[in-house]
């Protein structure tokens, strides 16, 4: 079969939606009827090589559809079910798996963006593997993924809101519950109030925080962030953001600083910004190459952390039903998260308006 596919032949250039071809599901993978994809940050880290894929590599890794076809061996679901796609693929047995860190897992050993047997579904007209962003190509009208990718949901979810746990709201949420286990009463600053800052702060709320300082360069995205839970506001574009966090926490800084911007000076200044033994957690998912730098000393002497949080060290099977089943009971919001839905053949419009501030989330809706 064919299918309308966003990808990317070539670094820094235009995303470009092809019609490929689309092998059928082998044993333990499954065929997806892609409803909805969102336009993640990390999307366009690809088209500009911040990630590194070879190109060409199918985009998206936040996604939500329908079971169309399984393949031998499938027993997780059936023709029909709801769907949130993983992109991260674990397999329950390697070391990383058992300490329940499935987001490390080390178990499969497919080159990136291939399936576990090392291989593609998608393919040019001419042949040419294209692999698949994360293994799950979101950004597609059908997608063959591995079995291990899927997370099944109630059909009484929406699934173009429902779509943004598959990335966004797991890494913000998870980041402060799972892996920074932030205590009531504690803190905490957000550098970067886009899509997944908001569920940072979303998950700040969640954990009983008392103060919740969001940081960003645009107001309109701060004025979202006081919309969802942040108790004080720092422009970055008019004042120093680590003297605004001495001034507000009376020259102690603060318990937790969340960097969710992926840039060594942003990193540096929430570095900048904690007490002593404080921590900061790096969500932001920063270029290949990039490094940082820290006063060795004074990691020691004040007993500061630095740790990183890959996919809110979640585990999706079980953190993305209970998310959901927090939205079902009004405790955190998805629908406010979506700023606009776009078509896919709107992809380089969607990521131009991620990068000039105008969308909190972006989600491409297929058959629209």
């Amino acid at each position: 079969m064919r299918t309308k596919t966003a990808v990317v032949y070539e670094h820094n250039k235009p995303v470009v939606v092809d019609n490929l071809e689309l092998d059928e599901p082998k044993a333990n993978e499954v065929l997806v009827r892609m409803h909805a994809s969102g336009v993640c940050h990390s999307d366009l880290s690809v088209v500009n090589d911040a990630i590194h894929y070879n190109p060409p590599v199918a985009l998206g890794h936040e996604g939500a559809g329908v079971i169309e076809q399984i393949g031998e061996d499938v027993n997780y679901v059936q023709v029909g079910d709801h769907i949130l796609l993983s992109f991260v693929t674990y397999c329950n047995q390697c070391r990383m798996c058992t300490m329940t860190k499935v987001s490390l897992c080390e178990g499969f050993s497919a080159r990136v963006g291939y399936l576990l047997d090392d291989t593609c579904r998608l393919h040019t007209s001419l042949k040419q593997p294209v692999p698949q962003m994360a293994r799950i190509g979101t950004m597609s009208e059908y997608t063959v993924v591995p079995e291990q990718s899927l997370i099944k949901i109630d059909t009484a979810y929406s699934l173009e809101k429902a779509v943004l746990v598959g990335c966004g709201v797991t890494t913000g949420i998870g980041a402060v519950l799972n892996t920074a286990k932030v205590k009531p009463g504690s803190l905490v600053a957000i550098v970067g109030s886009g899509g997944v800052g908001l569920n940072v702060i979303q998950g700040a709320v969640l954990a009983s925080a008392e103060r919740i300082i969001a940081v960003d360069l645009v107001q309109q995205k701060l004025d979202l962030a006081k919309d969802f839970g942040a108790t004080d506001l720092i422009n970055a574009s008019k004042a120093n953001p680590v003297d605004q966090i001495q001034d507000l926490t009376d020259g102690k800084g603060v318990d937790y600083a969340f960097e969710v911007v992926g840039n060594p000076k942003t990193i540096e200044q929430a570095y900048d910004m904690i007490r002593p033994a404080g921590t900061v957690v790096v969500v932001g998912v920063s270029h290949h190459e990039a490094k940082i730098n820290i006063p060795a000393q004074q990691l020691v002497r004040q007993e500061k952390r630095i740790i990183g949080s890959f996919y809110g060290s979640s585990i999706p099977r079980i953190d993305m039903p209970k998310i959901l089943e927090l939205y079902n009971q009004g405790k955190i919001r998805l629908d406010e998260l979506i700023t606009k839905n776009y078509r896919l053949d709107q992809i380089n419009q969607a990521f131009e308006d991620m990068e000039a501030g105008k969308n909190a989330r972006g989600v491409i809706l297929f058959g629209e």
